[in-house]
């Protein structure tokens, strides 16, 4: 495949045409984010992304991690990369001034961290696990905390994890050992294996930080009695200095599917010197801060699969002849004609196109919402911070789930616009799936994300969310209902809406008469409720193509994102009937068989 090129255009799209992010930025007060400083900023992301990311991404993969007594180096390059990563400031882009960041608005980040995961990956899993540390410690951690970790981290000289899974327990966390003892000083030794820990160790920066979850002597049972610390590599003194070895040692690696460039680790803590970060027992409710900002990134994630796929499938289908089209000869001087004069090619091209762009509408819509919520935390506003919470928080598995879903099977299209040629490695199509299979599994798989949408935030939050997103896709259908080239899109998009409310109190009725019903219906009420979110961003790009279309600009670019929509309600969205119908069945069908009966062996 070509190597991988930023999608500078389609992001200043969203961004200025379709959000309008300038006025974004004036409100909140980011009166410098200006669309000259954006465009420049996505320049070298795009160059960085480019020229030094992609050209390691098939050889990172080649080569892998290596561990040795305990230490981890990663693929060759990787490392110069990271510093390059450095100097170029990206790492404290979106953190305050007083840590040494620029104290950019934090949808600027996560939307060149698209490009840098578009372009390896691998490699981009070190600095993301970093931004969930410093947002973590930034939130709930005191202010020597602050004082003694966040400026090594915001310059990128340290490096951040996330440390939650035991061997016996990942997404039940209520079951997790690692021990946590006070100590006179006031730290605590705390002692436990974690395992899956991404980054957890490597040759990168010198010194890690790890965020831990724990309980404390005569802590309650259960999510209840888990606490939050922060764990280095090497210990550090208070004016923020590195001091000497902590007992933290990764014990091994693991060999994996994909992302064979990241290290995933198994971090032994054997009274290692820890800080509490957050009230004791409330570790869980701080952890959230990490885990949302990751599961952000893991859309982030799918996003990026489905552009480079896309990237990749779209210059072979135009280079590649085979057969002749249906309608007659297009090359009449060749010996064939192109694969993407064929009906069912295009089918697989325009799903990746769509995926990609409709995802990366949504993506950056839900980065203005985490921005209006770190304003609203910065500026101790906590009422206006949880609404916004819960307003991302309605998005986020939606986009971590649906998004990476989508994302895996955009990369299984390109594989088959390949054919043959798709599963052979020295392409790098087959790759791209590897690597984004892990996206549907860690930071909760599809299943988990589902049960937090459907029962978390939609049936335990009494639908408040839902409906406060509802209220918005509303007011677009009623403030376009009369505009005669969007009725098309409106009508379908109105109706979608209605059913989807209706469906979910149907889901909830039978549930009170069913628990089973919750489990049964999650995936598929999942990826019902994503083909009408993404559905609602699609008629808002042909809106605004629209009108760009009408003034005169880019008409090329703009008439090309109608069609791509046009295609997104005839071939996608009918999707979301089919998981309407298999959402709504009674659980007897699933749980009737005993477990005896499975198999016959």
């Amino acid at each position: 495949m070509e190597g991988y090129k930023a999608p500078q255009r389609d992001a200043m799209f969203v961004t200025h045409e379709l959000l309008n992010y300038q006025n974004h930025y004036q409100k909140l007060g980011f009166d410098e984010a200006s669309e000259d400083l954006v465009s420049a900023i996505f320049a070298e992301a795009a160059k960085f992304s480019e020229n030094v990311l992609a050209p390691i991404n098939a050889s990172g993969d080649e080569e892998g991690c290596k561990w040795v007594d305990g230490e981890v180096t990663t693929p060759k390059g990787f490392k110069e990369a990271y510093q390059t990563y450095v100097e170029g400031g990206w790492p404290g882009m979106s953190h305050p001034e007083e840590f040494g960041g620029q104290a950019l608005p934090y949808s600027l980040s996560s939307i060149i961290a698209e490009w840098f995961s578009g372009a390896n990956h691998s490699w981009a899993m070190y600095p993301g696990l970093s931004q969930g540390c410093m947002a973590t410690i930034k939130a709930h951690g005191s202010e020597l905390l602050q004082k003694m970790f966040l400026e090594k981290l915001v310059s990128g000289e340290w490096t951040g994890t996330m440390c939650l899974t035991e061997a016996h327990c990942g997404s039940d966390l209520g079951m997790l050992k690692c021990r946590a003892e006070p100590q006179e000083d006031g730290t605590y030794s705390l002692t436990g294996t974690k395992i899956f820990i991404s980054a957890g160790e490597h040759d990168l920066s010198e010194n890690i930080v790890h965020i831990v979850l724990a309980r404390l002597p005569d802590a309650p049972e259960g999510t209840k009695g888990i606490s939050l610390f922060i764990v280095p590599k090497l210990n550090v003194n208070e004016d923020g200095s590195k001091g000497d070895a902590n007992n933290v040692t990764c014990g091994s690696i693991e060999h994996k599917m994909g992302i064979h460039g990241s290290s995933t680790c198994v971090m032994n803590f054997d009274g290692s010197k820890g800080f509490l970060i957050g009230p004791e027992n409330k570790g869980l409710n701080c952890m959230f801060t990490f885990m949302n900002t990751a599961r952000l990134g893991t859309s982030i994630q799918g996003i990026g699969a489905a552009e480079l796929s896309f990237q990749g499938a779209l210059p072979y289908a135009k280079e590649r002849r085979s057969m002749r089209s249906l309608s007659g000869k297009k090359s009449p001087d060749k010996v064939a004609d192109a694969l993407i004069v064929h009906p069912d090619v295009r089918r697989m091209l325009l799903t990746q196109k769509a995926i990609a762009e409709g995802g990366r509408a949504m993506l950056y819509y839900a980065a203005t919402l985490a921005d209006k919520m770190m304003a609203s935390h910065a500026a101790g506003d906590m009422k206006g911070y949880e609404d916004w919470d819960d307003k991302l928080g309605f998005l986020t598995p939606i986009m971590k789930a649906g998004l990476t879903e989508l994302g895996y099977e955009a990369a299984n299209h390109g594989v088959q616009v390949y054919g043959g040629h798709g599963f052979i490695k020295e392409w790098g199509m087959e790759q791209i799936i590897r690597d984004t299979q892990i996206a549907k599994l860690y930071e909760g798989t599809t299943g988990v994300q589902a049960l937090d949408l459907l029962g978390r935030k939609i049936l335990l939050g009494r639908m408040k969310s839902f409906d406060d997103f509802r209220a918005v896709v509303n007011q677009f259908i009623k403030n376009h209902k009369n505009t005669k080239e969007m009725k098309p899109f409106i009508k379908q998009l109105k109706r979608a809406m209605i059913a989807w409310r209706l469906n979910t109190f149907r889901i909830a009725f039978k549930a009170k008469k069913d628990r089973d019903m919750v489990g049964s219906a999650s995936v598929d009420y999942l990826m019902y409720s994503c083909y009408i979110v993404m559905a609602f961003f699609w008629a808002k790009m042909a809106d605004a193509a629209y009108t760009n279309i009408a003034e005169g600009k880019d008409v090329d670019f703009h008439k090309a994102k109608i069609q791509t929509a046009e295609f997104y309600y005839d071939r996608l969205l009918p999707r979301a009937k089919a998981h309407r119908k298999m959402m709504l069945k009674d659980p007897k069908s699933l749980m009737q068989m005993g477990e005896d009966s499975f198999a016959f062996l």
